[in-house]
């Protein structure tokens, strides 16, 4: 047994918080709710701790907005009184404001999704599409419940790529860093030494020691190149031709994580578009939005085209040539059998957890290349430095 801490409500309206001993988290929930009121976080304390600590973003506001509104709803209480009552409890002050003013506008007569429309930074086309499906359907509830599972899953995916790439990045720093050093504070020492015995240095350590003074001398010319290079180049993948050009070069670097992370983004967002009632056509072009990847993209365009003329999406999806051959028969059996909703999240999931295994592949081929790149040049920078000290015992005294 666990002791979790727990942030309620009761059907008057009222915030408890306190801690509850369960099994897991699902028992927790389910006692609460058998003590007749609503819970709204369930945690473990150590993970309350670390919520703390974290720093917030508008995605992690938007989730936990999703599942405090979807618990209200689902125990029945209505839209205005959630929202009053997540306007209450809201951790963040700018969430709180944007819950008020959602409120005012459904008091005033607008409806849930056109409130939401007002705020597209926080809450993006596909949440808005989603929410309007359920309002048409009167089955809100449903819907946020189906939207957490989509943002919990998608946050969980961002998260295990971050974490994957912490490595490679540390070393990318540490070991420029560490170059960064020795050209400029620890080579510069033999330069003084050399010239005080009246003799010459290698030439390796000659051709290290005029980068490092260049460097130094003229660190602001090649900060600003940097810069100048970095500010035209964001500019340029800004345009569709560069922004086409450079997920192409991607899509040749790292074809196949990249090939699977779209396939698992656009089969999940499409899977739970059509599982809220969202039209064919209208839940296709809200899952193009989520593809980052132009290349990709693009190629769906033509899966529009194709459903609107009858011939589905397996067919038109086939023809792309983007999504990897099994993704593709799966939505092809999904779609004979009339549950394409279904096998496309199944499709994701599946993809899901390839992605995980790519993504450890490509990180482990990286690894070596970079240490291998580091070690040449640090090892370079070494060994002129070794050659330059051997080459002190040579000289007469």
């Amino acid at each position: 047994m666990a002791i979790f801490s727990y942030r309620a409500t009761t059907m008057e309206g009222a915030i408890v918080e306190g801690a509850i001993e369960a099994a897991d988290e699902k028992s927790a929930i389910e006692r609460l709710k058998n003590s007749g009121i609503i819970p709204l976080k369930v945690a473990a304390p150590e993970e309350g701790i670390k919520k703390r600590i974290t720093l917030r973003s508008s995605k992690t506001d938007l989730l936990t907005f999703t599942t405090e509104l979807s618990s209200l709803l689902s125990a029945g209480l209505p839209l205005d009184r959630s929202l009053n009552i997540l306007s209450e409890i809201s951790e963040s002050k700018d969430m709180k404001n944007i819950i008020q003013s959602i409120l005012k506008s459904i008091r005033e007569g607008s409806s849930f999704s056109d409130a939401l429309q007002r705020h597209p930074k926080v809450f993006p086309r596909l949440y808005i599409n989603m929410i309007r499906a359920g309002e048409a359907g009167g089955v809100l509830d449903v819907v946020l419940d189906k939207l957490n599972e989509f943002l919990e899953s998608s946050k969980e995916l961002k998260e295990h790529v971050l974490s994957v790439m912490i490595y490679p990045i540390i070393l990318i720093v540490t070991g420029g860093i560490s170059i960064i050093i020795l050209l400029t504070y620890v080579l510069p020492k033999f330069s003084v030494i050399f010239a005080e015995l009246g003799s010459s240095l290698p030439l390796p350590t000659q051709v290290l020691l005029r980068f490092s003074n260049a460097l130094k001398s003229y660190w602001w010319i090649v900060l600003s190149v940097i810069i100048a290079g970095w500010i035209i180049f964001k500019n340029y993948i800004k345009s569709d031709t560069g922004r086409y050009n450079w997920d192409a070069f991607k899509l040749k670097l790292m074809g196949e994580v990249i090939r699977k992370l779209e396939t698992a983004r656009f089969c999940r967002t499409l899977g739970t578009l059509l599982r809220s009632g969202v039209p064919l056509l209208q839940a296709l072009n809200n899952a193009r939005d989520v593809i980052n990847n132009q290349v990709i993209a693009s190629a769906i365009d033509a899966v529009s085209t194709g459903a609107k003329e009858g011939k589905g999406i397996a067919v038109p999806l086939s023809s792309a040539n983007v999504f990897p051959p099994l993704a593709l028969s799966m939505i092809k059996v999904g779609e004979e059998t009339g549950q394409l909703d279904n096998m496309l999240m199944k499709v994701a999931s599946t993809y899901e957890k390839s992605l995980n295994v790519a993504i450890k592949r490509f990180v482990s081929l990286l690894e070596p290349i970079m240490i291998l790149s580091m070690g040449l040049v640090i090892g370079f920078i070494v060994i002129s430095m070794l050659m330059a000290i051997f080459s002190i015992t040579e000289l007469p005294f």
